[in-house]
């Protein structure tokens, strides 16, 4: 798929130096998107200046460019010892350059010379989600979001979800849906960012059985214990999502008012209590109190302990976006992960006999490609 619709007139044949680093990466993945030289990159972001830079994750640091056409890009920097190989490198460039939806970040084109790969996104001026709702990763205080653009981005993201799932010609679960890979645009308008770890889901299977990625925190319970990947997995990692929004808490530090407990946890306490107001973030200074309490219970429902338990994303956004009466019968106690200092590492409704290994989690929300049972 070409890129010219953000300022090119055609696509720019790769130099020679780029064309031979290619060779090898099944070069038919890469060959209808931009191929930028490296001398372009380095030139656009004042050879990667550190005041340029505008993110970090686990395989290498984003950057704020400049093209020479004066288009503004995030350039994603892999480094030499990141552990997203080329096999991944190739699929996030196959997967993301393949579909198109406004609630997904657009791939503009990359670069490969010699040991050099770099990704070429459009730039969202508000950056990612936890920098804009909890201040990670920056001096900057965090950004007061009211009521209606909080909303706006959990229904956003739940679109783009949708589309992966279940309109996309290949449907595709992202792997890794947490809030820093939720980026915002100038309005706010959430996009889907990084699909390193993002795979193909055919139609016609239950479920991949495939090495365990993503992000601590945020992981599903059967994904996490036992590799079994289905859409269900990322319909967890969204109910995460939601609750940071609106309590405005990292999921996966239990450092809330003091508390021992994990959101999640503590989110499903406040639920029996029928306290779950005391749930929302104290910077939201005014909100509709039935619709944030209904999202909370959407929440709940993504995150049931069992997958099949779950909405489909399309289902998500119905109950996010119409005011329908939720069938709370149907809500179990969730599937959530106890610190490592307590005497389980499983989801609450999953706990293993004492009989069996203890599998436990860090809860330190780095990105992972595999859990292994300690």
């Amino acid at each position: 798929m070409s890129c010219n619709c953000i300022g090119f007139q055609s696509k720019r044949k790769t130099s020679s130096s780029a064309s031979s680093s290619i060779q090898g990466i099944e070069s038919n993945l890469l060959r209808d998107i931009t191929h930028f030289t490296f001398n372009e990159l380095r030139l656009a972001t004042d050879n990667f200046h550190s005041s340029n830079k505008i993110g970090r994750g686990g395989f290498g640091t984003v950057y704020k460019g400049t093209l020479r056409n004066g288009v503004q890009v995030a350039v994603k920097k892999l480094s030499a010892t990141s552990k997203q190989g080329l096999g991944e490198f190739v699929a996030e460039i196959n997967t993301i350059a393949t579909v198109r939806h406004q609630n997904l970040v657009q791939l503009i084109g990359c670069c490969v010379e010699r040991t050099d790969r770099i990704l070429v996104y459009e730039y969202l001026e508000n950056s990612s989600l936890d920098r804009a709702l909890l201040g990670f990763g920056t001096k900057a205080a965090k950004i007061k979001l009211d009521w209606q653009k909080r909303s706006a981005i959990c229904l956003g993201t739940a679109r783009g979800l949708a589309f992966l799932h279940e309109e996309s010609v290949q449907h595709i679960v992202h792997r890794d849906i947490k809030a820093s890979n939720i980026l915002l645009d100038k309005d706010y308008n959430p996009k889907i960012g990084d699909f390193g770890l993002a795979k193909l889901f055919p139609d016609d299977i239950t479920h991949i059985s495939t090495r365990i990625a993503g992000t601590t925190g945020y992981l599903a319970p059967e994904y996490a214990f036992g590799g079994q990947l289905t859409l269900k997995a990322d319909v967890y990692s969204f109910g995460i999502v939601v609750l940071e929004i609106i309590s405005g808490r990292n999921s996966a530090k239990a450092d809330w008012r003091g508390s021992q407990k994990f959101l999640l946890e503590e989110a499903w306490e406040l639920y029996e209590k029928g306290a779950l107001l005391e749930l929302v973030d104290p910077d939201l200074e005014e909100y509709p109190e039935d619709e944030v309490i209904r999202y909370i219970k959407v929440a709940f429902f993504c995150t049931q302990a069992a997958a099949s338990r779950r909405p489909l994303m399309s289902q998500v956004v119905d109950m996010l976006s119409k005011n329908i009466r939720l069938n709370e019968k149907e809500l179990t106690a969730p599937g959530f992960y106890q610190d490592s200092g307590g005497s389980s590492g499983m989801p609450s409704s999953t706990k293993k006999s004492s009989t069996d290994s203890s599998y436990q989690m860090s809860s330190v929300p780095d990105t992972i490609t595999h859990v292994t049972p300690r």
